[in-house]
């Protein structure tokens, strides 16, 4: 009897202790998946929970969205950190609607030339929206695939071409069991095979894990330092947002001043909001959420 491959041993211990999440339900429509995709990016999925219900349950399609202000995205955002994603989301529900009629589209080319649908993300919709074979690596995926099949304790930084290649290597060829086996990949990533405490004793690849195989241990400390956030310009520019966020019109410079003592740090943080499109200058003065009210004055030259 042939010996189940890897994958198959993953999507059967996946389909049995999946986490159960809302936009893994039968049904649930590509932009839902997106939605989910772009708010993931380095957010807990309890954070994002709360936050991808109400986005929805708001603006259920893109079109519903794109109608819009940015303002609203930001507004709707919340607290969920890098806020930039609530901008680009709204750009990308624009051209979904200009290019593919309001639905999400389902070849890579076209998700892949989305804005802000980057190499994850594309191919995450691609798979699990769309069922398509395509790998889907994010830092979960490279983990598991960098310690069960080279036997090393943890991948590099960024995802590389050969990542998704090795991945690819291990779906099946069938594309509806290549997007279960992605899937799969990522959930043993993310509650077994984790980066400094992996249960290997529950894994369902102990058994042909190369770094087990090794000898190995998890490394004794996080792969990465965790980022600090206290003092720095993103607590500034996130306590900056939430003013902005509350008010109902032009906030006052001087309001602004307030938040943060240090007047250097402050500036830059305020002109990084501006250079990123979240806030723009209204007046002199005065600021307030991109595309907050009535379109500013244009000044021509010459």
């Amino acid at each position: 009897m042939t010996e189940p491959t890897f994958a198959t041993l993953v999507s059967r211990w996946y389909e049995e202790n999946a986490r159960d999440l809302p936009w893994r339900e039968r049904g649930v429509s590509p932009w839902a998946i997106l939605v989910s995709e772009v708010m993931l990016q380095q957010t807990p999925v309890v954070r994002v929970l709360p936050a991808w219900q109400a986005w929805l349950a708001r603006w259920p399609d893109p079109a519903a969205l794109a109608a819009d202000t940015p303002a609203e995205a930001i507004r709707m955002w919340g607290r969920l950190g890098y806020p930039r994603r609530a901008v680009r989301l709204r750009d990308c529900a624009v051209a979904i609607v200009e290019r593919h009629g309001g639905q999400v589209p389902d070849r890579l080319d076209q998700l892949l030339a989305l804005p802000g649908i980057g190499t994850y993300t594309a191919r995450a919709v691609a798979a699990f929206a769309y069922g398509q074979r395509h790998p889907v690596v994010d830092t979960n995926v490279r983990r598991v695939v960098c310690r069960a099949i080279a036997g090393e304790p943890d991948a590099g930084p960024t995802t590389r071409p050969a990542d998704l290649v090795a991945a690819e290597e291990l779906l099946p060829i069938a594309p509806a069991d290549a997007a279960l086996a992605s899937a799969a990949f990522m959930e043993l990533g993310a509650v077994i095979c984790t980066a400094r405490a992996p249960r290997c004793a529950t894994c369902p690849v102990e058994s042909v894990c190369a770094w087990r195989a090794s000898g190995r241990t998890a490394p004794a400390g996080p792969t990465r330092r965790p980022q600090k956030y206290a003092g720095t310009d993103r607590q500034v520019r996130g306590l900056l947002l939430g003013v902005l966020r509350e008010a109902t019109s032009p906030v006052p410079r001087q309001r602004l001043d307030q938040v943060w003592a240090d007047d250097v740090q402050r500036s830059r943080a305020l002109a990084g909001l501006v250079t990123d499109g979240l806030v723009e200058p209204v007046g002199e003065a005065s600021y307030r959420l991109v595309g907050d009210g009535p379109p500013l004055p244009v000044t021509l030259g010459g």
